[in-house]
């Protein structure tokens, strides 16, 4: 989360904005700290799914069912919780609705290549022992298609980035600890509703070893971070021209020659000898 807080603070201090009202979705109040050391918000609402954690937030609530009245928020910024929603796009949307007239939603969620090692792994090894496979790791929506959902949200000028980081750990076991104590295991309504085998876990961890393990034994695993920045419509925001309507030749501003469909390059306008 430090690293998300961080990469935050650089993305709001290149907006020369000023946001009197804003709200910290799901951080734990990390970013809530960062909102108020940048000086650029008045007052800033700390709003998380859970009571628990370091210091308590100022409002608990559904990322699904968001309380905010419309048009009453200047900045929505929302780190790593959206991916666990159900409704993605309704997400969205109830943030754009909330949002005042060119107010800024910027949000990081995990991207598609996220524990892709640990997926493949865990396949690899039900279907060698079983013959089939279940879905044991959420799937992760990619850049592309982050992207989309913020147009169809109503988003101005939306934007979208990605990182990728590299975790390591000394073995699956250990990864798995982690991911637990983080309350991230898998929520997918279709699972196996039964354990998983010792042996499924002992052979996925020999898979994950033999593929994905750096010369020291350590495992690689993979975290995609993808940033996403929107802004509620408004008239002073830049537009698009409409179709047909330059007066500037693309072939002028590259001084290129411009020459016929169908043309090769060298024929000198004669075509085919």
């Amino acid at each position: 989360m430090s690293y998300v807080a961080e990469d935050v603070a650089l993305r709001l201090a290149a907006v020369s904005r000023h946001f009197p009202v804003a709200v910290d979705l799901g951080s734990g109040g990390a970013v809530a700290d960062v909102l108020t050391s940048s000086g650029k918000c008045d007052t800033v609402w700390r709003a998380d799914a859970l009571a628990a954690g370091p210091g308590r937030p100022d409002l608990v609530l559904d990322e699904e069912a968001l309380p905010f009245a419309p048009a009453s928020l200047d900045l929505v910024v929302a780190t790593l919780t959206l991916q666990a929603v159900n409704d993605l796009p309704g997400s969205f949307a109830q943030i754009r609705r909330a949002l005042k007239p060119d107010g800024l939603m910027l949000a990081a969620v995990a991207g598609g290549d996220t524990l892709t090692e640990l997926r493949e792994s865990l396949l690899a090894a039900e279907v060698e022992l079983t013959g089939g496979a279940s879905p044991r790791v959420a799937p992760f929506a990619d850049l592309r298609a982050l992207a989309s959902l913020l147009q169809r949200a109503g988003f101005a000028l939306p934007v979208a980035d990605t990182d990728r980081l590299t975790v390591r750990y000394p073995n699956l076991f250990a990864l798995m600890a982690d991911l637990r104590a983080l309350g991230a295991t898998s929520s997918l309504t279709d699972r196996l509703r039964v354990p998983a085998r010792r042996a499924l876990l002992v052979r996925a961890a020999e898979i994950y070893a033999e593929r994905f393990s750096d010369p020291d034994g350590r495992i690689r695993a993979t975290v995609e971070i993808v940033s996403l920045s929107g802004w509620a419509p408004h008239e002073s925001q830049q537009k698009p021209l409409a179709p047909g309507s330059a007066k500037t030749r693309l072939a002028d501003a590259l001084g290129a020659t411009e020459r016929p469909a169908g043309e090769k390059a060298g024929d000198g306008g004669g075509g085919r000898t």
